[in-house]
């Protein structure tokens, strides 16, 4: 990754928090705007101005992320860029060109509930009415860690129901996703009554992911 461009993305984070006083809660009433940054190199000015691609922002975001040396608040504004970005399903696509599957589903065993949260998101958004990330999700085994996610009572609660939501976004119209998914379940204590569910059948699909919500709900009030 081009530091430039890292350098860029983090300037952006900093800049979102700081370029408007009436963003900052602390910030007393008719504080005056901070003063211009001055410690962005002439590489990095030129990139601002020029404008990096889509692809250049998503490649540098998961950098952030993976930087041990950011904050978490600095982490989920990345996250949140992510996510917007790969609404588009131009951007969704590209996450296999761009080597981006492999350190966004590592992220969903990150030791911080916010952070797997977050990857859960961007997981369900990135799959969601989009059958090839919905293929590469299922060859890059993303499908088990979303169920293991789902079924672990000792998670937090509001990861578990991202987990729900990206999973029940990665098997709708895709057949063999959901045909794994349930078959996951089954391995996991989690039996899915009735004969085979069609992927087209959202009213199926729909009863599917009612039952796992209502679990993580009735075992998250257990724990």
């Amino acid at each position: 990754m081009d530091k430039n461009l890292t350098d860029l993305l983090k300037w952006g984070i900093e800049h979102s928090a700081s370029s408007n006083p009436q963003n900052d809660p602390s910030a007393p009433s008719g504080s005056p705007a901070p003063a211009p940054r001055s410690d962005l190199n002439p590489e990095i000015l030129s990139a601002l101005m020029g404008g990096p691609s889509d692809a250049d922002l998503m490649k540098a975001a998961m950098e952030v992320l993976h930087d041990p040396t950011t904050t978490l608040e600095n982490k989920l504004i990345a996250f949140d860029n992510f996510e917007q970005l790969i609404e588009s399903l131009d951007n969704a696509n590209n996450l296999e060109n761009l080597s981006l599957w492999t350190p966004l589903l590592s992220l969903l065993s990150h030791e911080d509930p916010e952070i797997k949260k977050y990857a859960a998101w961007c997981v369900g958004t990135a799959v969601q009415n989009n059958a090839k990330s919905q293929e590469r999700l299922l060859a890059m085994g993303g499908l088990p860690k979303l169920v293991d996610l789902i079924l672990h009572e000792g998670e937090d609660e509001s990861v578990r129901k991202k987990a729900v939501y990206a999973l029940s976004s990665a098997v709708r119209n895709y057949q063999p996703a959901l045909d794994v998914a349930r078959e996951e379940l089954s391995k996991n204590g989690h039996g899915v009554d009735g004969e085979k569910v069609d992927a087209t059948d959202m009213d199926g699909v729909d009863k599917v992911m009612e039952g796992l919500k209502e679990r993580v709900e009735s075992t998250s009030k257990k724990a």
